[in-house]
């Protein structure tokens, strides 16, 4: 790795890359103000600016005529505890949680979850209900190199982020990450990521919005 210079206006940068996405029209000519909007976010866990990034989202949101009761803040939790208040304030700052529902993922909770199809492993694909329910599905996240995935970002904000306990188990298996593909940096032949962006193909967002740190 080596130190490359922040951005130096990031909501600028942020409201540009959702104005002109890669592979899709602006996010406020594809939302609705009908529309019920689900935003997965990255748990404590993770080094994700959640604070710099969700309000220039939900002000894009504001401004496509989306009101805040439509929208649904979903931390993906993955199989880790649900975070506190504090925690969720300090992660997407007190005036979000307070303005906004804030609903937490439990991979756990069989009833929590919906069976979208099968994976090329023979596996089933759980997604959290209060993500496939939704009408419109914003997915964030941060990409850097991993430790089997090859990469974090993009399809792992659902699997494991909001998926269920015997979808990620067997995502995160033995014979899964015993492949010498699964490693740092490689997704082409990595079974671990071919099955992740399996799962999200079966219940896809409307948009994802990664965002990479200095």
């Amino acid at each position: 790795p080596k130190e490359v210079a922040g951005l130096p206006d990031e909501p600028a940068a942020l409201r540009q890359a959702l104005r002109r996405p890669s592979g899709a029209a602006p996010l406020r000519e594809e939302v609705r103000p009908k529309d019920r909007v689900v935003i997965v976010f990255s748990d404590i866990t993770r080094p994700m600016p959640n604070d710099r990034v969700l309000p220039i989202v939900l002000q894009e949101l504001g401004e496509a005529g989306v009101p805040p009761e439509n929208i649904t803040l979903l931390n993906g939790t993955g199989t880790h505890r649900v975070n506190t208040r504090g925690e969720l304030e300090e992660m997407l700052g007190a005036d979000l949680v307070a303005r906004y529902r804030v609903e937490q993922h439990n991979a756990f909770l069989p009833e929590r979850h919906v069976d979208v199809g099968e994976t090329p492993y023979g596996r089933r694909a759980l997604v959290d209900r209060v993500y496939y329910e939704a009408s419109f599905r914003i997915v964030t996240g941060f990409i850097e190199p991993h430790i089997f995935a090859g990469f974090s970002g993009g399809p792992k904000g659902l699997l494991p982020g909001v998926a269920g306990i015997d979808s990620i188990m067997g995502n995160h298996s033995f014979p899964m990450l015993d492949n010498p593909n699964a490693t740092w940096g490689r997704t082409q032949g990595n079974p671990t990521w071919e099955e992740m962006s399996a799962f999200a193909r079966l219940a896809p967002p409307d948009l994802l919005l990664n965002v990479t740190l200095n």
